[in-house]
């Protein structure tokens, strides 16, 4: 399977070169929704997206407002984009879809209004709300409680070096999920020229100054690599996937150590990254903190393990595109399984499973999960395949071209 590109790179990608000093391209970057809201979303700005070969090129522009942001169910897009907008001259008014609206936005909203950026949000601390650039932020120190997303660290971080004083993050609360994309959003700044200090846990520091125009290859998408790793999983078949990175900070490339541990074998070559699978899945008990995006897929593939097993960690699922726990158990406990909701995660206790509707709740990872279910469980039915085209177009001719 060749895999479309990481959202992840995409969008922090698009927002750094529209606060560059000169044009970026990005080459093969992935096209979705959510990257498409990000696109429309920098234009709405005044920041040129043109087509350009297999990319996009980022021509920046003065940031200037009035402007309407429609955020639709794109994390990156709604906390990434305000701290722009604080930069921009004039009004932005944020909104979403009507999930997006329950998505927690206080830490970025109290954040801007700390660093000296005026937010009317009717004290809901979500979308929608209204920003008033005054076409510069005076920036500094800003204490957040992270613990329910990285994005809040991160989208300080990508506009912080075009605020007049830099930006201080520090975070106060409980771990903060999904490290690799604060390791993958410092990475980036620092390609680009911009001073940041982590020497201290807990704490970020971006130094003011200008960000360097850069052309980029986005890497394949890792964590969109996972129901197509499971599929030979659960089938005990085989799948590859080229142009697997051998360093990079995304998420998706710990499927290489976690469906080992459930009995796979994993071979990774210069060509890329190969799954066999067992004869047996084996359960598991892992803590899934850092990769909370891969537990919908690995939540499916529990299910049909011979053992039980347990995801932790995952408490701050409660917030993305849905409350992913609550989904996934609900979704699997009405295909006959057992599992159980704990104060951090999932419980999973093997049983047999039967055909039915599986619900996404317009959420792509639980697309993929039932995907991979459906393999394997016959007459089991997604209700909403499009959904995957959040990040995945053409998830559904990818998937039946992997089974003919």
């Amino acid at each position: 399977m060749t895999l479309p590109g990481s959202k992840s790179i995409t969008n922090r990608a698009l927002v750094l070169a529209a606060l560059a000093e000169g044009p970026s391209v990005l080459r093969r970057p992935l096209r979705a929704r959510d990257t498409d809201l990000m696109v429309q979303a920098l234009r709405s700005l005044g920041t040129a997206v043109d087509e350009v070969g297999d990319g996009w090129q980022v021509r920046p522009r003065p940031l200037r407002g009035p402007a309407d942001v429609d955020c639709g169910l794109a994390g990156t897009v709604m906390r990434f984009v305000p701290p722009m907008a604080a930069i921009a001259s004039g009004p932005v008014r944020f909104d979403g879809d009507p999930r997006a609206r329950e998505r927690p936005m206080r830490q970025i909203i109290g954040a801007l209004r700390d660093l000296g950026t005026t937010v009317e949000d009717d004290g809901r601390g979500t979308l929608p709300f209204r920003l008033h650039g005054r076409g510069a932020v005076r920036g500094g120190g800003v204490t957040i409680d992270a613990s329910a997303s990285s994005q809040f660290v991160s989208a300080l971080l990508l506009a912080g070096a075009r605020f007049d004083r830099g930006v201080e993050v520090r975070h106060e609360g409980a771990p903060v999920p999904s490290q690799p994309h604060i390791a993958m959003t410092v990475r980036m700044l620092r390609d680009r020229g911009v001073l940041v200090d982590t020497d201290r846990p807990e704490r970020w520091v971006v130094h003011p100054g200008a960000v360097k125009a850069l052309d980029v290859d986005v890497e394949p998408d890792l964590s969109n690599a996972a129901p197509f790793l499971a599929a030979a999983v659960a089938t005990g078949g085989v799948v590859a996937v080229p142009h697997w990175p051998r360093s990079t900070d995304q998420a998706g490339d710990r499927l290489r150590t976690l469906l080992a541990r459930m009995g796979a074998r994993v071979e990774r070559d210069d060509a890329g990254l190969v799954v066999h699978g067992p004869d047996h899945i084996e359960g598991i008990d892992v803590d899934l903190h850092d990769v909370g995006e891969l537990a919908p897929v690995l939540a499916a593939l529990c299910a049909l393990a011979g053992s039980p097993s347990r995801l932790r960690g995952i408490a701050h699922l409660r917030g993305h595109e849905t409350d992913r726990l609550h989904a996934v158990a609900a979704e699997l406990n009405g295909l006959g399984g057992d599992v159980r909701e704990t104060e951090d995660g999932l419980r999973i206790s093997p049983k047999p499973l039967h055909g039915g509707l599986f619900h996404t709740y317009a959420d792509h990872r639980m697309a993929h999960a039932a995907a991979v279910l459906g393999l394997v469980v016959p007459g089991v039915r997604l209700d909403d395949v499009d959904t995957t085209s959040k990040t995945y177009p053409g998830f559904a001719a990818d998937w039946e071209s992997l089974l003919t």
